[in-house]
């Protein structure tokens, strides 16, 4: 069986939108694109790989996915672009039409969580997620996530989408490792706890 990891860039007060870059996700008037930039550091690299481990694929939502297809096989070779581009990559979607554009890619057809309890009974490989909000929160809904590497940036943008919306369920973690980056960054990794 495997293990839904969930990594997530996130301000102090919980965005998760568009860390990447200006125009990433403008969705709802969101002009704070590009947020997380200013806090990279290599220690980043080193506890993602960590969390994705030896053996891992790619879950993404529609939009996450679109927006990686059309990014990352443009880009000058690198480790995380060759990883990127290599893995087998599964994207929970509704609209997509075969054939998917980037290669290695699988779509789950349906309701998304469902879905991805059914991959997780299947296949031994670590599912990780990067953005995919929309999914994640689906996931969540239904215990599926059963790691979240939240890099927590020094910083309150006031809006944006969050992970944790104002009328998700209550939940629990327990903390499992953390590092502070040179950059003020707190790395936490946490794992569900039993609701008490």
């Amino acid at each position: 069986m495997s293990k839904v990891v969930v990594i997530q860039h996130l301000t102090l007060d919980g965005v998760m939108q568009a860390p990447g870059h200006p125009d990433e996700d403008p969705r709802g008037g969101f002009e704070h694109g590009g947020w997380g930039q200013p806090g990279n550091d290599p220690a980043m690299q080193d506890v993602m790989g960590a969390a994705m481990g030896t053996s891992w694929s790619l879950l993404l939502g529609r939009t996450t996915y679109e927006r990686f297809a059309d990014f990352w096989p443009k880009q000058e070779p690198n480790p995380f672009t060759e990883a990127l581009n290599q893995v087998r990559k599964y994207v929970a979607t509704t609209t997509l039409t075969e054939p998917p554009p980037w290669t290695n890619s699988t779509l789950l057809k349906g309701d998304g969580a469902e879905a991805v309890a059914a991959l997780k009974e299947q296949q031994e490989d670590n599912l990780v997620v990067f953005g995919s909000g929309v999914l994640v929160q689906s996931l969540m809904r239904r215990d599926l996530v059963d790691e979240y590497v939240l890099q927590i940036h020094p910083l309150v943008l006031g809006s944006g989408r969050r992970l944790f919306p104002d009328a998700g369920p209550p939940a629990t973690f327990r903390l499992v490792d953390s590092v502070t980056t040179t950059t003020g960054v707190i790395i936490a990794t946490y794992q569900p706890a039993p609701h008490t």
